[in-house]
């Protein structure tokens, strides 16, 4: 898949804003690469065009998620003032077992450049809150979660980098305590962390929990981003699930 195919069949409120400005060069020359030099009006005339038409459309693409992605990758990656090799694979890992080989080579190249650029946080999240609906918000949290976690331990700058980026595009402390909890060894403490109650709720209040989950992470809340973040969404659906077994087990449950 090419950047090219993405403008033409999908990006839409990711090229506009603080988002755009931040990727547009970096998308340009890619585009440019692959379709050959154009005369610079024409480029300029089409994009300004299908910006247009997208923002008047304001529909969330599996494209505008994988901008976001970067965008907000770069922002964590540079918290602790080092990117390591350890983040930098598990990012190539993740992106290549998400969009494939090609595609991930591509959204590595725009990493690479993002990451040389300052990026407006709060600008870049309150596009991405007013744009992108709120399991695929969750989605977007639970994989920097994971990309903090990378290393084994997540930094002081890290953690506050986080926590900003979920205050600003609208993931509340409760759902970020529970993808948190997610990424610990399985206990039990934090099986009633990862469904949002107490160890002293009762067994009624725990399947409630558990149904509200259901709700909330359901690979099916992100089926219109595509296969691709529908395999990530299904991983953090199923820690939902193995949460309220262990409860289950431990209580009898029937």
């Amino acid at each position: 898949m090419s950047y090219s195919k993405w403008i033409g069949g999908g990006l839409g409120w990711a090229l506009g804003g603080p988002i755009g400005g931040i990727v547009g060069f970096t998308l340009g020359a890619l585009i440019d690469s692959v379709q050959g030099p154009r005369p610079e009006v024409e480029v300029e005339d089409r994009y300004d065009r299908h910006t247009r038409s997208q923002h008047a459309q304001q529909h969330t693409t599996g494209g505008d998620m994988a901008v976001s992605l970067v965008v907000l990758t770069a922002a964590v990656m540079k918290a602790d003032g080092t990117v390591t090799r350890m983040e930098l694979g598990h990012v190539r890992e993740f992106f290549g077992r998400q969009f494939g080989p090609a595609h991930a080579a591509e959204l590595l190249r725009l990493l690479r450049d993002v990451l040389k650029r300052d990026i407006p946080l709060r600008e870049v999240c309150e596009q991405v809150r007013v744009n992108m609906p709120h399991p695929m918000r969750l989605q977007l949290m639970h994989y920097l979660i994971g990309l903090a976690n990378a290393d084994g331990r997540v930094d002081r700058a890290e953690e506050e980098m986080i926590h900003r980026i979920a205050s600003y595009i609208g993931v509340n402390e409760k759902d970020l305590g529970s993808m948190h909890a997610m990424f610990r060894r399985p206990a039990p403490s934090t099986a009633y962390q990862i469904l949002e109650v107490e160890p002293s709720a009762t067994d009624e209040e725990v399947k409630k929990a558990y149904r509200r989950m259901v709700m909330k992470h359901h690979p099916d809340k992100v089926v219109n981003l595509g296969e691709d973040f529908q395999k990530a969404a299904a991983e953090k659906f199923r820690k939902v699930q193995e949460a309220y077994e262990r409860i289950c087990k431990e209580r009898g449950i029937a």
